[in-house]
């Protein structure tokens, strides 16, 4: 199953309200990116419009359980913030491609894409601020200073290919699981349903799928990804399966990472990686942590657990 079939069996399972509410977040999405001029405007309804799973907002409609207002604003507000972070991470990674399109940086410059960010940024809290939730807000706030966090972690582990385990797993949890968590406890809070509980379950989800993203960056292929193989280790990232390969293997524990300058040469380390069995150990950690965010979920009814089920195994499916 593909990531839009994971996405239409989640839609289909959840109840009634789901395909309305994806379909109403679309569309205020767009209007949130627009009428900021029209250079700013085009960019940032660029970046939306090249969609992605919404696997946050979708998330965030579960766990609210039925339609709102609130869940659509805390919804949107989840998503501009995920899609400001990813403008962001390519002006710093210098990146050319993001789902198949071209980046913002590389369309428009370094200085339209730091400004389509900020504007993603600055809609998203406007978006909570109107709806008068001061408990969304303080979420989604902490969920943005742990991405910051994260990012900031990420840059000084830079080409350091000796950070520990410990220390890739906070980042993945500041980078990504956060946000997953903050989408989960939005919703649970719109619902008067156990945020703690639904929280956990998104930050394991969020953390699994982390995990299996380091994991396609040394697989690919390049068709499925958008992006060479490798692409972490020339940027200098160090992620979990060069951590786990560099135990198995010692002449990998002597690589300089700075010496890997090429596409070809980081296809070859990826190679290499893929050898030791560290793909198949950081799937299998993956693995245990869906299976143990599935443990994490509350009473519900039926349809709403299957549906969580299927998120869970979508962020699985599209790594299989």
């Amino acid at each position: 199953m593909n990531a839009a079939q994971s996405v239409a069996a989640v839609v289909h399972a959840g109840g009634a309200h789901l395909p309305a509410m994806m379909a109403r977040l679309e569309a205020r999405l767009a209007q949130l990116a627009s009428g900021h001029g029209l250079a700013l405007a085009k960019e940032a309804n660029a970046t939306i419009a090249a969609g992605g799973k919404r696997l946050r907002p979708l998330l965030l409609f579960l766990a609210a359980g039925r339609a709102s207002g609130g869940a659509l604003a805390a919804a949107a507000a989840v998503e501009l913030v995920h899609s400001a972070t990813l403008v962001h991470d390519d002006v710093l990674d210098g990146a050319l491609v993001r789902r198949g399109h071209p980046t913002v940086a590389a369309r428009a410059g370094r200085g339209m894409a730091a400004s389509t960010g900020d504007l993603l940024f600055s809609r998203a809290f406007a978006e909570l601020a109107a709806n008068g939730r001061a408990d969304h807000l303080r979420v989604l706030s902490e969920a943005s200073s742990a991405l910051a966090l994260g990012e900031l972690a990420q840059r000084a582990d830079a080409w350091d290919a000796e950070i520990s385990e410990e220390r890739y797993l906070e980042r993945c949890e500041l980078k990504t699981a956060r946000l997953f968590e903050a989408s989960a406890r939005l919703g649970a809070l719109e619902a008067g349903a156990p945020a703690a509980a639904l929280g956990a379950f998104g930050s394991g989800i969020g953390l699994a799928f982390q995990l299996l993203d380091d994991v396609l960056d040394v697989s690919g292929p390049q068709e499925r990804t958008g992006k060479r193989r490798g692409t972490d280790l020339l940027d200098g990232t160090v992620t979990l399966p060069l951590i786990l390969a560099r135990g198995r293997d010692p002449d990998l524990a002597r690589i300089d990472l700075r010496s890997v300058r090429s596409a070809q040469e980081a296809e070859r380390l990826c190679d290499r990686i893929e050898a030791t069995g560290a793909l198949e150990e950081a799937r299998r950690r993956a693995l245990d942590i869906v299976v143990q965010a599935k443990a994490t979920l509350p009473e519900m009814p039926i349809a709403q657990r299957s549906a969580f089920d299927l998120v869970a195994d979508g962020v699985v499916d599209r790594y299989a």
